[in-house]
């Protein structure tokens, strides 16, 4: 079994890649929840029942053990540290508009829920609003409203940031 879940989790640990990306801004915090996200998935293996695709309950593990995280930091103070941001070179080749575009958006996510975040990481991802509603557990018509209340607000972030 063990192997057989490292496999598993070999194949498919983009998915806890982007949600680590989604919820950290820092290397280290990415690097911990990583650990807490496999930790949580090896603990719910066994009751996996294939009743849906292992990507969509793999994503609902990853997705609730993130907003747990998430909800645990809020209430930390501030741990803020130095950003390799800060120390970055701009290279002649790089396209910095496109960067800076991904960065307000980075930055606009982050003002999100940590639900608002699952559903944005999930619908960057093209799923179906089907599959975003079977992996956060809410309805798919929740879904649809919760979506066009998050990019109301995404526009109102982004523009604030101008």
């Amino acid at each position: 079994m063990e192997k057989e879940f490292l496999q598993i989790i070999q194949k498919n640990q983009g998915i806890i890649h982007k949600v680590c990306n989604i919820y950290c801004d820092v290397e280290e915090d990415r690097n911990d929840l990583f650990q807490e996200i496999v930790a949580q998935l090896w603990k719910s293996y066994p009751s996996f029942r294939n009743d849906s695709k292992f990507s969509t309950w793999m994503y609902r593990v990853a997705l609730n053990t993130a907003i747990t995280s998430f909800k645990k930091n809020k209430r930390r103070p501030d741990q803020s540290s130095l950003s390799y941001d800060n120390f970055q070179l701009a290279d002649e080749k790089y396209d910095t508009e496109t960067e800076e575009n991904i960065k307000q958006l980075h930055k606009a996510v982050s003002q999100l829920t940590g639900v608002e975040k699952s559903i944005v990481l999930l619908y960057l991802e093209n799923k179906k609003y089907e599959e975003i509603a079977e992996i956060t557990g809410i309805t798919q018509n929740y879904v649809r409203v919760k979506m066009n209340r998050i990019k109301k607000k995404l526009k109102k972030f982004m523009v604030t940031e101008e």
